[in-house]
Parts: structure tokens; C-alpha cells; sequence
């Protein structure tokens, strides 16, 4: 019943919906024969369902490329990510995580759930890496060598300032952004991408995330992660901590508001880098992450429930997104659109006002300028519509087909 009044409350969200449910369905039935690369594309479904949905985006070579590299440094994130793990223990490994891709002998048992079952049966990772093209692979060994230093040193070092922050999101997510781009040269599909380009796309989205996971980084057993730099925060209170507790909550969206306007500033640079984009593929593969990326912002800003618990898009937009982003007139809207719902909420009051508006206003104005925004298909906010009885109708029996598609199957 929650999702019927969800899509009778957005009914324009019913098909994308149907679709998206029917699409997830679909990869499940298609996991490759071999053990090896079904266990990583199962793995992917398991430790991150979205990617494993976007990347479907790519053609074959490619997309087995990506998923290695993706599942290679989701393995690399695990051991950072283990707060039990000691530090002695950890940055030996990550150092020299690069050599243990192409080991098939080698495992470390660590993280919790499905991604301690990815870390204990590496070895598929390995065979599948194996499988690659030559340069597939020198471009993910040099992001996994570059990424296990820069995790190492944070091992050693607290994000203090912007820069500091900049520079680990560099490390756990820029370089990313430089990874991909060079699969997307060696599958001769793409030009070579400019680093600060591809660099910004992976900021923007890893900037997205810390402000969206505060209160679990905050709350991680057995020590908090704290991502948020010190720079910024102190500001606003004596201890991060200080955020989640609901008598400082105006400091706290205050705070959450400085981090939003930290983020923009990478927008523009991912409206170039996809603008750059020659193939269609992999056009959609990057741009959907980063259209969800800005509406994420746009939710966050000015939320406190950000210091509460999850604040993420319903459903249903994010299929319509997925479903709907086709060209560069429709990132262009929706990074309009978000952009715009970000200004209805800026408070003449926060000590970020004019900063915020600045960059909201510059976002905005790199959309218009194209002349594309008429062009597009996709709109991310639109006027309430009415729903009449036949809409309900519709909606319940397509829950029932699909429904009762699934219990045949079984």
C-alpha cells in the first residue's frame, strides 16, 4: 500500500516505476554462467543495487570492466571502512592492495554482510580481473595504488580544512572519477577526459554522500567517522557530534547548509565533463549518479532531518530519473530544476546565504545559456497533479501483474 500511495501522490512516477521494478527483475535472471563473473555481478546487486542497475547502461566489455573496477575498490573501501581493524593491521594492506587484485590465493576477512562475503571469496574478483584487456587493467591497478595511499594517509591525518577535504574525497572518490575515464579511453569509445574534469564528477558525488551519511558516519561502532572538515564545522559547534543533538539544530542546518554550498562549486565542472560525452552508453552510465547527486543536495539543504536519520529521493523519481535522462537537455533541467528548489529554500538569514546563491545562480545560468532547457523530456519538479479513479485502477493492476509475474516465477 505504500507504494500505491506514493504513485498516487506522483502518478507520474507509475511508469518509470513499473519499469525500473521490471528491469531489476530482469538483471537478476541474467547473471553470466561462469562462477566467477556471477558471483561479481551478483556481488554488485548486493553492495550497491543502484550501480548495479546503472551500469546495465554499458555495453559488455566495458561494463565487465567497470564492475571489476567498481567491485576492486569496494574491497579497498571495506578495510578502510573497518573501524576494528588496527591501524597497523590496515594500512599495510591498503598500500599494497594492488598486488592481491591479481592474486587468486589471496582473502582478508573483514566488513560485515555481503561485503565480508566479497572480501572472503576475492579470488572471483581475481579470475574475473584476469579476463580483461591489458589496458582495463593498468587503469584500474593505478587508481587502486594511487586510492590505497591516499586512504592510508588519512590513517594518519584528520580532515581539518577544505583542502584537506578536497583531498581525501580526491583519494576516495576523484580518483574514481579518473578511473572511469580511462576505461572509457581504452574501450575506444571515448576521448581522453581532462583530470580536473573527471575529478570534480567523483567530488561531487562523494561530497553528496558525506553530507547525506552524517548521523551513520557519526554513529559508527565501535569510533565515528567524521568526514566533515573542521574548517567548516567549527563554526558552528565544539564537538561534530555537537550537530546531531536537536537543541542545535540552527547551528546544525546552518552547517549543513555550508557544506551543501561546499559541494556546488563541482556542478559546473559535471555539466562539461558529460557535455564532453560521445556515447550515448556511457552518457546515461555517469549522468543519472550526478542528476541524483544535485537533487540529493536539494533535499539536504536546510533539512535537519539530516541529523536525525536517512534523507534520500523517493523512489519513484529516481526511476524516472533513470528512465528519462536521454540527453544533455535533460541533465541541464534537472540540474536547473534542483538548483532552483535549492534557492526557494535559502534563508536571508544564513551566514552562507550569498555564497549559496552565487553558485545556485551560476548553475543556473551554464543551463540557460545552453538553449536546451525547452528540449527536454525530463522534468524533476513539476505542479500537483489530480489523480482520477481510473489512475488508481490503472496503478493497482499493474501492482497486481507484476506481482503475480513474480509469484510464477517462482
Amino acid at each position: 500500500m505504500g507504494m500505491v500511495k506514493a504513485v498516487l501522490e506522483h502518478p507520474e512516477d507509475l511508469i518509470p516505476l513499473t519499469k525500473m521494478m521490471m528491469t531489476a527483475e530482469k538483471i537478476k535472471r541474467q547473471i553470466p554462467p561462469e562462477p566467477h563473473w556471477g558471483f561479481a555481478y551478483s556481488m554488485l546487486q548486493k553492495v550497491s543495487r543502484s550501480f548495479a542497475l546503472v551500469i546495465q547502461q554499458l555495453d559488455a566489455e566495458l561494463r565487465n570492466a567497470v564492475c571489476v573496477f567498481y567491485l576492486v575498490l569496494r574491497a579497498l573501501d571495506t578495510v578502510e571502512d573497518d573501524t576494528s581493524i588496527p591501524i597497523d593491521i590496515k594500512v599495510p594492506i591498503l598500500l599494497k592492495f594492488h598486488e592481491h587484485i591479481s592474486d587468486r590465493d589471496w582473502h582478508f576477512s573483514c566488513g560485515t554482510n555481503a561485503y565480508k562475503v566479497l572480501m572472503d571469496k576475492f579470488h572471483f574478483i581475481s579470475i574475473a580481473f584476469s579476463e580483461l584487456g591489458k589496458s582495463y587493467q593498468e587503469a584500474i591497478e593505478d587508481v587502486t595504488i594511487r586510492m590505497g595511499a591516499g586512504m592510508a594517509k588519512f590513517m594518519f591525518k584528520e580532515v581539518e580544512t577544505v583542502d584537506d577535504y578536497d583531498e581525501y574525497c580526491h583519494y576516495v572518490a576523484g580518483l574514481v572519477g579518473l578511473g572511469l575515464s580511462k576505461l572509457f579511453h581504452a574501450s575506444k569509445l571515448e576521448n581522453v577526459a581532462p583530470d580536473s574534469l573527471s575529478n570534480s564528477m567523483g567530488l561531487f558525488l562523494q561530497k553528496t554522500n558525506i553530507i547525506r551519511d552524517f548521523l551513520e558516519d557519526i554513529n559508527e561502532m565501535p569510533k565515528s567517522r567524521m568526514f566533515w572538515p573542521w574548517q567548516i564545522w567549527n563554526k558552528y559547534a565544539n564537538k561534530l557530534e555537537d550537530l546531531k543533538y536537536e537543541e542545535n539544530s540552527v547551528k546544525a542546518v546552518q552547517c549543513l547548509n555550508d557544506m551543501v554550498t561546499n559541494a556546488l562549486v563541482h556542478a559546473e565542472d559535471c555539466l562539461k565533463y558529460l557535455s564532453n560525452l560521445k556515447t550515448h552508453t556511457i552518457f546515461r552510465f555517469c549522468a543519472i549518479p550526478q542528476i541524483m547527486a544535485i537533487g540529493t543536495l536539494a533535499l539536504c539543504y536546510g533539512n535537519e532531518e539530516v541529523f536525525r536519520g536517512v534523507v534520500k529521493m523517493r523512489r519513484g523519481l529516481t526511476a524516472r530519473i533513470s528512465d528519462q535522462t536521454r540527453s544533455m537537455a535533460d541533465v541541464y533541467g534537472a540540474f536547473y530544476d534542483f538548483s532552483s528548489l535549492i534557492e526557494t529554500k535559502i534563508d536571508e538569514k544564513d551566514p552562507n546565504a550569498i555564497l549559496t546563491r552565487k553558485r545556485v545562480d551560476a548553475i543556473k545560468k551554464a543551463c540557460v545559456s545552453t538553449g536546451l532547457l525547452n528540449k527536454r523530456g525530463l522534468y524533476v519538479v513539476r505542479k500537483r497533479a489530480m489523480c482520477s479513479s481510473v489512475l488508481i485502477m490503472v496503478v493497482v493492476l499493474l501492482l497486481a501483474i507484476f506481482s503475480a509475474a513474480r509469484l510464477m516465477e517462482w
